[in-house]
């Protein structure tokens, strides 16, 4: 079904929503339009507190997917505003949802969204919950932007590496020829932020300038590079369950200066990209970044190092901003569904095989 998509990306940073207009009738996507609507504080809050085990769970995560999806449908205004686009003229729009709670192991992964509501508040068809069938299929359910990586940056003329970088990181292996494969290779943006806000209380550590003020800890990378997720083969997927400051506490010291600890995060979050890309995508000649965390300056800096003498670059040289990468993934997969083809790569996720993923809501 060509035409125009809303995606839709809500990640694990809980910083807010970020919403392209795609025309998707062509093989390469074009970007007819951005905005990003960020979540108000208490919705921020009740997402973060829904990630642990807490009161009234029930209740609480379907009036947060209530509110969540009233933050998705005014973003879906905005655009359509920006871009002078009718609501009649987009045929779905494609909605992560925000995840909770991911546990492919025992079957399950819960994205805070409420589908009905957001299709009757657009008037648009809403395509939403892309991990279950690929779990119900035996697979991790995540990561699933690596077949749109796929199908938009793939050449027969350089081994490539893709490298988005969100509240959790992962990597996506192109060989010019051969089976592509992808995994979440450890924490991106969750830990420097989650550290940054509880020491500078700022949302995030704008291109690393904390970090790079501090000096790394050898011996606590040392430990947290030690975890057993990080020696652990693909297929594998992460979430805040994985990685969060309750983690890193158990390797603290307790007497490490906060500006080090930063430094420390930003070392582990560019060494689980680098060892990820030596290990499983060696004969790649070429690494383009995409995702918040590839604005972070001083962490693609030390990519840089590490990953000489490779090429790392950032997806908006191939056309598309490395910014709105994930929320054209997810426009991407809606025409996907809608079209009956397959969403995932087993060879990622680990599924038994191909599947149309999603859940519709027609408008």
């Amino acid at each position: 079904m060509p035409g125009l998509y809303i995606g839709l990306m809500s990640g694990t940073s809980l910083d807010g929503v970020d919403a392209v207009l795609a025309d998707l009738s062509e093989p390469v996507p074009r970007l007819v339009a951005h905005a990003h609507h960020a979540f108000a504080p208490a919705l921020h809050v009740e997402v973060a507190s829904l990630n642990r085990q807490g009161n009234d769970e029930l209740r609480r995560a379907a009036l947060a997917a209530n509110e969540l999806s009233r933050v998705y449908a005014a973003a879906v205004g905005a655009i359509l505003k920006i871009a002078a686009v009718p609501v009649n003229g987009v045929e779905a729009v494609g909605c992560h949802g925000q995840t909770v709670r991911h546990q492919p192991a025992d079957g399950y992964s819960i994205q805070l969204i409420n589908g009905a509501l957001l299709a009757e508040l657009t008037g648009i068809t809403v395509v939403c919950d892309f991990r279950g069938r690929d779990i119900a299929a035996g697979g991790q359910g995540a990561p699933l932007v690596p077949a749109f990586h796929q199908a938009v940056f793939a050449r027969n003329d350089e081994h490539r590496a893709i490298v988005n970088i969100g509240g959790i990181s992962n990597v996506t292996n192109l060989p010019i020829a051969g089976v592509v494969t992808g995994f979440d290779c450890g924490p991106g943006n969750l830990l420097l932020d989650a550290w940054v806000q509880r020491h500078l209380n700022q949302p995030f550590d704008r291109d690393g300038h904390w970090a790079k003020s501090g000096r790394t800890i050898p011996d606590l990378l040392g430990r947290l590079k030690a975890d057993e997720y990080f020696r652990r083969a693909p297929p594998k997927s992460a979430g805040r369950e994985t990685f969060n400051l309750e983690w890193l506490e158990k390797y603290l010291a307790g007497s490490e200066a906060a500006v080090d600890v930063q430094a420390t995060l930003l070392a582990l979050t560019a060494h689980g990209i680098a060892d990820a890309i030596k290990h499983f995508c060696a004969a790649a000649t070429a690494v383009y970044g995409c995702g918040g965390g590839a604005r972070n300056i001083e962490l693609i800096k030390v990519l840089t190092v590490l990953l000489a003498p490779r090429r790392v670059r950032l997806t908006d040289e191939l056309g598309i901003d490395a910014e709105q990468v994930e929320a054209l993934a997810f426009a991407w997969l809606a025409q996907q569904t809608l079209t009956s083809k397959a969403g995932n790569l087993p060879a990622v996720t680990g599924a038994r095989g191909p599947r149309i993923l999603g859940a519709i809501y027609c408008a």
